[in-house]
């Protein structure tokens, strides 16, 4: 069957022999080396003459990793992917192969908070490069920020505390017409659920942290995009800074794939039975959660995803943080942490680091309140999730 037509599910279960000598190995072998060596000088010269694909130097390529790579690229109906040690490595080498000195970026104001420090406090005092943070709530937004000088407008869409949603077809369409390009942190969503390069997107990236490796064994990233984009950034970014990921993650990580879409059916349907618990209890205020029809941006969700992550964010009924904190502690399933998208769940107030990490202009203008709490909705059982919540909840009328 020709691999071009298979479904997601059918790619991430079967892997291609491109690599490896065939043993009969049902499992990719790990290979966990720094080099590689050639029978002679021709071999190792015609390497150095495409070394965007060759096996040379495991900063570059390795075996295990590209495996990896071209699953991911396949599920995302890319030419090509990179994989790196973080998701910040993806994001920051994915920016600054777009931008310059003295260019300008726009983005939306509630990205995650390292890139947001990225962008506007790192770029800024080195490379002079300016930024405008809309509210990305419609196409005019970007259209109206845009500069002589834009060369990027970066999206996060889930973005992933308050799960605004930006009108990525168009945002992109926009972006080619003015010769400006684009990259999208789509990790919330995941290439199942929301496939970005088909809609326009240059470069997608992803924290493979979260649902891609999904057993929070593995810290890694990944960008997504065509084989001249991501052929540049491997000799310029990726080989100079060196962010690449080490071949045992992307053996853990084609572990996880396997799993990926059987893991994303039950994370949503788990997500879906808390946000619509959340949604109807006294103590909430109101859930952020794109599957809920009384979401702002519903409809634009259901048009440009397939399905929906399990994290989501909702506002409890006060602003006290003596209850608030008694509602965070007072949780026993939902365990207190920074990361998601694994296969426990957890809990986060994005008040206890937001505050430290940006200034308060910057916290302000993302509207967060000291009341809004994040959830990851793991792999148990929802109803024992929702007796947890419940309880936790209860602590805050007390």
């Amino acid at each position: 069957m020709d691999r071009k037509k298979q479904r997601d599910r059918t790619i991430l279960c079967n892997d291609e022999n491109e690599y490896w000598e065939n043993k009969g190995a049902i499992v990719p072998p790990l290979y966990q080396n720094s080099l590689f060596a050639f029978d002679g000088w021709d071999g190792i010269d015609k390497a150095f003459d495409n070394l965007s694909e060759s096996f040379l130097y495991s900063r570059l390529h390795n075996p295990t990793s590209r495996i990896a790579e071209k699953k991911i690229a396949a599920i995302a109906g890319a030419e090509d992917a990179k994989l790196t040690a973080s998701g910040m490595g993806a994001i920051s080498a994915a920016i600054m192969h777009f931008v310059n000195h003295g260019d300008h970026i726009v983005t939306i104001k509630d990205i995650y908070a390292p890139a947001n420090t990225f962008i506007n406090e790192f770029l800024k005092e080195k490379c002079n490069v300016d930024c405008t943070f809309v509210d990305g709530s419609t196409v005019e937004t970007f259209a109206e920020a845009i500069q002589e000088n834009t060369r990027l407008i970066y999206l996060e869409s889930p973005a992933s505390i308050t799960m605004s949603i930006q009108d990525i077809k168009a945002i992109a369409a926009l972006a080619k017409s003015k010769g400006i390009n684009t990259v999208i942190d789509n990790t919330w969503a995941t290439p199942l659920f929301q496939k970005c390069i088909p809609m326009g997107i240059d470069i997608e990236v992803h924290s493979v942290s979260k649902y891609l490796c999904g057993h929070s064994d593995v810290v890694a990233g990944v960008m997504i995009g065509s084989k001249k984009d991501l052929g540049e950034i491997l000799l310029k970014e990726h080989a100079l800074l060196g962010p690449k990921m080490a071949p045992f993650e992307s053996w853990l990580l084609l572990r996880s794939l396997r799993t990926l879409p059987l893991r994303m059916k039950a994370h949503q349907d788990g997500g879906s039975q808390v946000a619509h618990f959340l949604e109807a209890h006294p103590m909430v205020k109101s859930v952020n959660w794109p599957g809920l029809k009384s979401f702002s941006q519903y409809e634009l969700a259901a048009k440009q995803m397939s399905g929906y992550g399990s994290l989501m964010s909702f506002e409890l009924n006060t602003n006290d943080l003596a209850k608030i904190k008694s509602f965070v502690d007072g949780l026993q399933l939902f365990h207190l942490g920074v990361s998601w998208g694994g296969h426990e769940s957890l809990v986060y107030a994005p008040v206890i680091s937001y505050a430290k990490e940006l200034p308060p202009e910057r916290f302000d203008a993302m509207g967060i309140v000291a009341g809004l709490i994040r959830i990851s909705v793991g792999l148990e059982d929802p109803k024992d999730l929702i007796e947890d919540l419940d309880a936790a909840l209860a602590m805050i009328g007390e």
